[in-house]
């Protein structure tokens, strides 16, 4: 396939040399002549591993190009990708001049082009730009976008020090599009790539650069905390962090990672909260791990706010427990929000097929007592009554049977999902907590 890349930073250079490793004829594009030269003598524009031998292996077999022609550049090829920086702003902004003007340019190219052409923007850039794209580049070329031009969405996922590994072994390939001609053009391009190719929601693929570098920034702090505390406390951090590493089932797993309601139980809170005495103790600031437990009470008080919103004052709680399948009280975040309520007056029924109070000993016992010394009045057996009576019907446990009810409720009830059951969603009045 030909391939017009614009931009020759980072991004673009170890583009060009592993889409030609790749087997496709590739053209750079730069305003920076320099750049452009640098690619025709065979260089590569940044210094990365592998990366020299590829763009001197492209060029030598015709395979590779550069030119600060933008119009030729869009004449000679089918597919265009945008690898521009977007850098941010005094305010934290990105800066989309760049891409602007990358877009504008491949837009004044397309006006003397009578085939399709494919936009692919590898940049990082913020929800929403692939459609303004899209719009920019039928303003200036004229040209009608699903018709003469596409523009897809292709975040790309590359460490600096192993970007050429990474290009050719990802994790995973993203694209997303309006259309289906340019996600087929990708699935072309990268049909060499031995990694899933994931078809998903435009915004989704925009923004999922910033979650995964965002993710990645907490974890080197988390460590970096961890680390602190273990020195004051003489302990090897490496040594544990590797062993913490080890534990694919929970610790560097997808589990704990679904959005949704605040944690409780009678582990992580405490824990948590042993941890940062432990760090005060020792004088340590730990910004991360101190304000972990903030960020779940604000998970607590966004429940709050959305039933407090909707001016309804018969309340229903579908689950109890800190989480489904266990009787287990303790520091359950749902408590919370119970508690508020009813200090605003607020009449609250709740349905836990797993809470028997008889049954319910020890700490177990004495916490729920303490904080809700009324909970036998307000725990009913029979979920119909909890259908039948409340206005807002709030599910923190899925439990045979009742899914089902919930889902062909009266379409008047409002229902406020916590832990993210489908079968709900064509509900009239459903929302979801961070959905």
């Amino acid at each position: 396939m030909k391939i017009s890349i614009f931009g020759l930073g980072y991004v673009g250079c170890v583009s060009i040399g592993c889409l030609a490793d790749l087997g496709h004829d590739v053209l750079g594009v730069d305003t920076n002549p320099a750049k452009v030269a640098l690619i025709n003598k065979g260089k590569p524009t940044i210094v990365e591993k592998s990366i020299s031998e590829l763009i001197r292996k492209g060029k030598k077999a015709g395979k590779i190009s550069a030119t600060v022609d933008y119009r030729k550049a869009v004449k000679k090829s089918d597919v265009s990708f945008l690898c521009v920086g977007t850098p941010n702003t005094d305010a934290g902004h990105l800066n989309m001049e760049y891409i602007n003007n990358a877009a504008i340019q491949i837009a004044e190219g397309l006006k003397h082009k009578k085939s399709f052409h494919t936009v692919i923007i590898r940049s990082t850039v913020v929800p929403g730009t692939n459609r303004r794209l899209i719009g920019l580049i039928e303003e200036y070329s004229g040209r009608k976008g699903g018709k003469d031009f596409c523009v897809v969405s292709n975040p790309e996922f590359l460490r600096e020090g192993n970007a050429v590994e990474d290009y050719f072994h990802p994790s995973l390939t993203v694209v997303a599009s309006d259309s289906d001609i340019g996600i087929e053009t990708a699935r072309s391009i990268y049909e060499k790539i031995d990694a899933p190719f994931k078809v998903v929601d435009i915004n989704i693929a925009e923004i999922l650069k910033f979650v995964n570098n965002t993710f990645h920034a907490l974890k080197i702090t988390f460590a970096n905390e961890i680390g602190n505390i273990c020195k004051r406390l003489n302990i090897d951090s490496v040594e544990l962090m590797d062993l913490f590493a080890m534990d694919n089932k929970l610790n560097t797993s997808k589990a704990y990672l679904r959005p949704g309601f605040a944690f409780g139980g009678s582990c992580l809170p405490k824990d948590l909260r042993a941890l940062n005495t432990i760090a005060h103790d020792y004088y340590l600031q730990l910004p991360i791990i101190n304000n972990i437990e903030n960020s779940n009470i604000l998970q607590k008080k966004l429940v709050y706010d959305m039933v407090t919103g909707l001016n309804k004052k018969r309340i229903g709680i579908i689950g109890l427990s800190f989480k489904e399948g266990t009787d287990d009280l303790r520091e359950s975040p749902i408590i919370d929000v119970i508690e508020r309520l009813m200090g605003k007056g607020y009449e609250i029924k709740v349905y836990d097929e797993n809470v028997n109070l008889s049954a319910i000993i020890g700490a177990n016992k004495s916490f729920i007592f303490s904080r809700l010394p009324h909970i036998k009045r307000l725990l009913t057996a029979d979920v119909n009554e909890i259908l039948k009576e409340s206005d807002v019907i709030i599910v923190n446990a899925r439990f045979p049977g009742v899914i089902g009810k919930l889902a062909k409720s009266n379409p008047r009830k409002h229902i406020i999902d916590l832990i993210h059951i489908d079968e709900l969603r064509k509900h009239k009045n459903y929302q979801g907590i961070s959905w």
